[in-house]
């Protein structure tokens, strides 16, 4: 579980060198939302994807995924839940 504030804009990173055969990378990554948080931007290097998300309501959870294809032609997805918040910490 991930956690941010409704007015907070924060970036979440996956990391997917360990799924990742030697050599290949990140060919495409396309993120999908739940209605009600937005994607501000998004980008992918190697072996990472990061996107950064604005907005939502507080006390409610989203599902963000993220679905990539490699340059060895392989596809994945792994998803994690976003909760908002009052406050962090």
């Amino acid at each position: 579980m991930e956690y941010k504030t409704a007015n907070g804009v924060l970036d979440f990173q996956l990391d997917w060198s360990t799924w990742l055969a030697s050599g290949d990378t990140i060919s495409t990554s396309t993120w999908t939302l739940e209605t009600g948080i937005t994607n501000d931007s998004d980008s992918s290097a190697d072996t990472t994807t990061t996107i950064t998300i604005s907005s939502g309501t507080t006390g409610k959870t989203y599902e963000v995924t993220n679905a990539i294809v490699t340059t060895n032609g392989f596809d994945a997805e792994r998803s994690f839940y976003l909760k908002i918040q009052d406050r962090l910490g």
